[in-house]
């Protein structure tokens, strides 16, 4: 049996929710969401412990929260150093950070590509329905699909913006080597 293995998943998928939840929330602040909304107030309190101390010693730099982006930053490193340091080889510093950063933009470009996937099917199926999650799904791929919607309108009432987005997604996932 292979616990190291077992383990190393374990800990590294743990460290990848955590720097989702983290990632959202900054894509929420991006958006300017609601931040009553308790899906908003759920990932706060779960990404405040390790964020608001981290905020005092990392100022915003415009609207950028770099708090967050230096935090996941940490937590994608920390999860590729014990990656690396479990498989059998090495790996230099500068392997390691270039694996960080690329995991982070894949972990980003996978997270529109789901969220427009569910906001496809939330305009089929439940648009109307009143969960809180359904106004931020639409609010974070907005600033995605609005500028493809300017040079691709609707044709015949079909909004084919969320099919450009996904091809153009998984594009750059293919350039990233994901």
């Amino acid at each position: 049996m292979n616990v190291s293995g077992a383990l190393t998943y374990l800990v590294s998928t743990l460290i990848d929710l955590y720097i989702t939840a983290v990632m959202l929330r900054l894509l929420l602040q991006w958006v300017r969401a609601d931040f009553y909304n308790p899906v908003c107030q759920f990932l706060v309190k779960l990404t405040n412990p390790l964020l608001v101390p981290l905020r005092r010693v990392i100022p915003a730099i415009g609207q950028l929260d770099t708090a967050s982006v230096v935090l996941m930053l940490a937590l994608e490193l920390v999860s590729v150093s014990l990656v690396v340091w479990l498989a059998p080889g090495t790996a230099s510093w500068e392997m390691v950070a270039i694996l960080a950063i690329k995991k982070l933009l894949a972990t980003l470009l996978w997270t529109y590509f789901f969220l427009v996937i569910i906001m496809v099917i939330l305009s089929w199926v439940g648009a109307r329905a009143r969960h809180p999650a359904i106004p931020l799904v639409f609010q974070l791929t907005d600033p995605v699909l609005r500028p493809i919607r300017r040079l691709v309108p609707a044709i015949a009432g079909f909004d084919l913006s969320p099919l450009f987005a996904l091809i153009g997604i998984r594009a750059l996932l293919l350039l990233l080597g994901s």
